[in-house]
């Protein structure tokens, strides 16, 4: 992609695979050797490989009943895309293992509940409210990592791929908002599908990260006293602020899209430098 051919609000998302190499040695703590917040992103790390699946379970359920060819073209980019995020995720979730982590206990626990029951109980329509809520979500930390560049001092494979899962979850953050739209185009629905996302992402994202704290001998009470004042410092120097009040509120208007958010030159211009075009 050249600096002038720029993605569009409804350009079809391409799938990428960045080939990155996870099997190498990382670091326990590879976010600025910050116990606290390499675990606060190992914890949503974690999630993503099952999440991702759903995501695509709720928007091909609904496949048959999209007649618009263009936005079937997406719909199969977004599933391309989450079908990698999830691949190169399950890859860094067996980094977690080797490092000593139990995360196999915690992820067949957390699959349980999240898909076993609350899936299985959730109406078609809720599972993709749901979906497009969530994405939503991710769209947020996207921006916040991209503009921010909060993931500056981490290690370098870690930086590439949250990166690149950031700049492709920017480039899809429509897709299966659009869906529901079509679909199931009702206020009340996709409002249940925040209060269901925010429930099972915030529940579940804590519980994966105080697990991983728990089991790093390295945590202390004094160490995360430390990490915490050395988390707030970085969120001074980048101007991060909180992400997610001010995406739910936007998400509470009726005439929101996720469009409004000017993304795609953001996302653009990291996918031209990393050479993921």
């Amino acid at each position: 992609m050249s600096a002038a051919a720029l993605p569009v609000d409804k350009s079809v998302p391409t799938p990428r695979s960045p080939e990155l190499p996870l099997t190498g040695p990382i670091p326990r703590h590879w976010f600025g050797n910050n116990i606290l917040a390499t675990h606060l992103v190992n914890g949503v790390s974690m999630l993503f490989p099952a999440g991702e699946r759903f995501f695509v379970r709720s928007v091909k359920h609904y496949l048959d009943q999209i007649d618009d060819p263009h936005l079937r073209a997406q719909v199969k980019g977004f599933f391309g895309q989450e079908g990698r995020h999830a691949k190169e995720h399950d890859r860094w979730n067996e980094v977690l293992s080797s490092q000593g982590f139990s995360v196999a206990q915690f992820l067949s626990l957390y699959e349980r509940l999240a898909y076993g029951v609350v899936e299985r109980i959730s109406s078609p329509g809720l599972r993709l409210a749901t979906t497009a809520a969530c994405e939503h979500y991710t769209a947020l930390l996207a921006e916040k990592a991209l503009r921010n560049r909060i993931l500056d001092h981490s290690d370098p494979t870690m930086r590439a791929l949250l990166l690149w899962h950031a700049a492709e979850e920017i480039e899809h953050r429509a897709v299966a908002f659009d869906v529901l739209q079509t679909v199931r185009p009702s206020y009340a629905l996709r409002m249940a599908g925040l209060m269901m996302a925010t429930a099972c992402l915030g529940s579940f994202w804590i519980a994966a990260s105080l697990l991983l704290l728990w089991q790093d001998p390295a945590t202390s009470l004094r160490t995360l006293r430390v990490n915490l004042g050395q988390i707030r410092t970085i969120r001074k120097k980048s101007g991060v602020h909180a992400a997610f009040i001010p995406g739910i509120l936007a998400y509470l208007r009726r005439d929101f899209h996720p469009t409004q958010l000017a993304l795609d030159q953001l996302a653009a211009d990291y996918l031209l430098t990393a050479q993921l075009t």
